[in-house]
């Protein structure tokens, strides 16, 4: 049997756990809490989502029980990755006064446990590449998220049973894993595919009690993979929106938009690419200390874009313009890719049901026929 390769059946899938958690790894997976699959650690597989499947929709999200043998029989619930690399709250640094007046800066220094992640998407892992490319590749590092990333193992798990929201298919992100992971999972109904894709991953496997794959489980994956990409009625028009949106930034369709959207901010909270913030100083009361902190925020907010007495985007039609012009447009100047997985989270977590596959199609045209999306 390769080494790189091999199957775990469901009576083994523990064994897995037990493995990381005797190299020193917080466990983190996904588990069902307060009606989500959400992530949160994990010390048994009893505590992942057996026999569960979502209902995703506009707007709409719901959670039922079956009596299939899959762990992983639903999509992405509203977690990415983003949480455990770019912390919703942190502190950057902080300030202190001496009795002679000197001020003296400290910034703390980032100390991170070494964490496994078991069910990350295909979607998600290209959103971390954008991520990576942010705050690893420019001419400044991020040493918060540096530390953070480099104690992640990953273990992705494609994409068997994608939600009536996903669209992952049209912009390249899925539903099959292609990089960015230490280990992945497919999973059928005795057990998973189990491949590794690293060095660390490879570390892991060789603790592992393996059955040799065969050519009957190998053409299920690929089968799975194909239905699953078939299955995706959602679409973008292209892969790179970036001449066709700024061409129509006058379009009607953007007023349309501002009727109905609430500039609540669920989508760039649920997005897993998205990664706008804000830094406030936060002084003690005695006025000899200070901590400057960094924490999310959204360009749908009334301060994001408030600069020196004005608001540059002062209406919701102009904010979400803001957002999907440079997610979709001017992404690719900066990345190289557009800012969209395909993931369809903003889709199902928007209070008001506003589909961004159906807003840009209104606004750069209706998608291509089959097979011309590139």
């Amino acid at each position: 049997m390769k080494q790189d390769v091999g199957f775990l059946p469901h009576t083994e899938f523990q064994s897995l756990l037990d493995v990381l958690q005797r190299a020193g790894y917080r466990c983190i997976g996904p588990t069902v809490r307060d009606g989500a699959i959400v992530f949160d650690d994990l010390n048994s597989v009893s505590e992942l989502p057996q026999g569960i499947s979502d209902a995703q929709a506009p707007g709409e999200y719901r959670l039922k029980q079956t009596d299939s043998p899959r762990y992983f029989a639903w999509a992405n619930g509203p977690q990415a990755l983003k949480p455990l690399v770019f912390a919703p709250q942190e502190t950057l640094w902080s300030c202190e006064r001496d009795e002679a007046g000197g001020m003296t800066f400290q910034m703390p220094q980032p100390v991170e446990q070494a964490i496994a992640v078991l069910g990350v998407r295909p979607c998600d892992l290209a959103a971390l590449y954008i991520h990576d490319r942010h705050f690893l590749q420019q001419q400044f590092q991020d040493p918060y998220y540096l530390a953070r990333r480099q104690q992640l193992l990953l273990i992705a798990v494609n994409c068997t049973h994608p939600a009536d929201t996903c669209f992952c298919a049209s912009t390249g992100d899925g539903p099959r894993a292609h990089y960015g992971y230490d280990l992945v999972l497919t999973e059928l109904d005795e057990g998973f595919v189990i491949e590794a894709h690293s060095d660390l991953g490879k570390q892991q496997m060789q603790q592992l009690s393996l059955q040799e794959i065969n050519t009957k489980q190998l053409k299920q994956v690929d089968v799975a993979m194909e239905e699953s990409s078939d299955i995706q009625q959602r679409r973008l028009p292209s892969r790179n929106l970036n001449k066709a949106l700024f061409a129509n930034l006058e379009h009607p369709q953007w007023a349309d938009i501002g009727e109905r959207c609430l500039s609540c901010g669920n989508c760039t909270s649920v997005c897993p690419t998205c990664f706008c913030h804000k830094e406030i100083e936060t002084p003690q009361l005695k006025g000899d200390a200070s901590t400057h902190n960094r924490e999310w925020d959204s360009c749908f907010t009334q301060g994001h874009s408030y600069i020196h007495g004005m608001t540059i985007r002062p209406d919701t039609a102009m904010r979400y313009r803001q957002w999907l012009t440079h997610k979709l447009g001017s992404w690719h100047e900066q990345y190289g890719r557009s800012g969209c997985v395909g993931c369809g989270r903003c889709i199902t977590w928007c209070p008001v049901g506003i589909d961004i596959t159906d807003e840009v199609a209104a606004i750069c045209g209706e998608p291509p026929v089959e097979g011309t999306s590139e």
